[in-house]
């Protein structure tokens, strides 16, 4: 009888052992899909969503993708979601994650303090929180600030030093400028010369080649009306009319000729 007992006591533990809800081991994230990352000890810096009645992996996830969260968490009914996964020192065996999800209990979610943390499937890669010894550090700065303050006047040392070195940059670049203004009215000055020399070089030789035409017009017009040309003197002639056999002679119509000589009979033969 005892024999047939112990059998019973066998086969009762056996099947709730094998009936006992395992975590699934942790997936490759995959894009659109939820994946189970693994059973942790916190839920890092994910925030509670309230209670899910029927709580599952797949309705967790859900309200998180619903949410634009890449990281979501559960346990029992509670649902978290995040930006990022907890830290991995937080990492456990998935042994410690054996609740049964309400909704479906096929499903781990969870387990006593221990979380299963999901990828929702929005983004494949997935930062994590930091370390929890982290804040010790971050708790020492107001330390070093107020070891800063304590000591005003080196900083105020070192900010009259920067002035004084700032001041002969400011003064050094003042005659570059000063240079270049300098110069741009040189050269407007010099430019604005050559430009009213070349217009009056250009306006004397115009009235040069005016008045030399002038003087052939008025030669031509003189050799025309059979006058003399205008000496380059001014139109005054230096010359002496006695010297010019033309001026000599008599030009008027009822005159004998000069140029013959009537001093000599002339013999003319006549048909009688």
């Amino acid at each position: 009888m005892s024999l047939r007992r112990f059998a019973v006591a066998a086969v009762l533990a056996f099947a709730s052992v094998s009936s006992a809800t395992k975590e699934k081991a942790p997936q490759t994230p995959i894009s659109g899909t939820d994946t189970v990352h693994g059973c942790y000890k916190s839920v890092g810096t994910m925030k509670s969503q309230g209670n899910i009645d029927f709580n599952t992996q797949g309705a967790c996830n859900e309200l998180c993708r619903n949410k634009k969260k890449v990281a979501g968490a559960s346990n029992s009914h509670e649902c978290f979601c995040g930006d990022e996964y907890p830290n991995k020192a937080d990492l456990v065996d998935d042994d410690q994650c054996t609740e049964p999800c309400p909704g479906f209990g096929d499903d781990a979610c969870g387990g006593l303090d221990t979380y299963t943390v999901y990828n929702t499937g929005l983004r494949v890669t997935v930062g994590e929180a930091s370390e929890a010894g982290s804040s010790s550090t971050s708790s020492s700065g107001p330390a070093k600030t107020s070891s800063v303050a304590d000591a005003p006047a080196s900083t105020s040392d070192t900010i009259e030093t920067v002035t004084a070195s700032s001041q002969p940059e400011n003064t050094s670049s003042g005659p570059n400028v000063a240079g270049i203004a300098a110069g741009v009215v040189v050269g407007v000055v010099a430019l604005s010369a050559i430009i009213g020399g070349v217009f009056f070089w250009m306006r004397r030789k115009r009235n040069a080649e005016i008045e030399e035409e002038h003087r052939r017009n008025a030669a031509v017009n003189a050799f025309i009306s059979g006058g003399k040309p205008p000496s380059s003197s001014g139109g005054l002639s230096m010359s002496d009319s006695r010297l010019d056999p033309v001026m000599n002679r008599r030009m008027s119509d009822g005159s004998i000729a000069d140029n013959q000589d009537y001093s000599r009979r002339i013999l003319r033969v006549t048909n009688a």
